[in-house]
């Protein structure tokens, strides 16, 4: 294990060194695929997994549980299930069950109703690894929603950016196409992300640093919505994208954090 996180570490410090090497061209002029497809993280392998953290209401007393674990169902070519085995590759599964009830004693003090993960801090030699999406249009997520229908429309996207308030996300309304859970692309605008601190919507919106991403993370708030039962999340990959890698029938949808439709304000 100890020799697997130094690989990865040694792997971020070289992707970091790549990426400082790629700015420095760009500057100078020099030609770069700018638009191609860029993938931010996969879920196909346990070291994927392991670049990820989680947390639910359940941690500081409230009654909702969290997983997140490699499904290898997905891999398996023999499953009587095609909606999940059409990716044949491992993918990550996030599940429990979303309750909104808190231990006895805690009413009223703290809030219950959300689950999710995101992903770790990534350091290396040169300092922290962070995304540059300045040249992408979208953030994209290629996933399949299950668990019980009444879960299935309050997940949200979030995205931290690095900047002084650590307690700031951006943050945008995770819609599904399909229903029958199936695997699907959904593709969201990241001038749609809305700046949120502490669960409530920020008064001044302002641009987001799209140069540098530090995490992205999918969580679920049945505390919003006063939604409770059984979930379940499958994730293959997060990658960004422009205009030309988005299919006709994907329009994606504009919506804030709190449920409104929402314009970007003129800042």
């Amino acid at each position: 294990m100890a020799v697997s996180r130094l690989s990865a570490y040694l792997n971020r410090s070289s992707k970091l060194l790549r990426e400082n090497t790629s700015r420095v061209l760009r500057m100078s002029g020099a030609d770069e695929p700018f638009r191609a497809p860029i993938t931010l993280f996969n879920f196909n392998s346990q070291e994927d997994i392991q670049q990820f953290a989680t947390g639910c209401d359940g941690d500081v007393g409230g009654t909702s549980t969290v997983n997140f674990a490699l499904d290898e169902s997905t891999a398996s070519p023999s499953t009587s299930n095609e909606k999940l085995a059409e990716l044949r590759r491992p993918t990550a599964k996030f599940w429990g069950d979303m309750r909104l009830g808190v231990r006895q004693g805690l009413e009223g003090r703290i809030r219950g109703g959300y689950a999710g993960f995101r992903s770790k801090p990534r350091t290396s030699l040169f300092g922290e690894l962070s995304d540059d999406v300045s040249m992408h249009k979208y953030l994209a997520l290629r996933v399949r929603a299950a668990g019980h229908p009444r879960t299935r429309n309050s997940y949200y996207v979030n995205i931290q950016t690095d900047g002084p308030i650590t307690t700031d996300l951006w943050q945008h309304r995770l819609y599904f196409r399909r229903d029958d859970g199936g695997w699907e692309d959904v593709f969201i605008p990241f001038d749609a992300f809305v700046l949120t601190n502490v669960g409530e919507v920020s008064y001044d919106q302002i641009q987001m640093y799209r140069e540098r991403v530090r995490t992205v993370g999918v969580s679920l708030l049945g505390g919003n919505s006063g939604v409770e039962g059984p979930y379940e999340l499958g994730i293959d990959s997060i990658f960004a994208v422009n205009e030309e890698d988005v299919p006709p029938d994907a329009a994606p949808k504009h919506e804030s954090s709190d449920g409104t439709q929402w314009e970007r304000p003129a800042v």
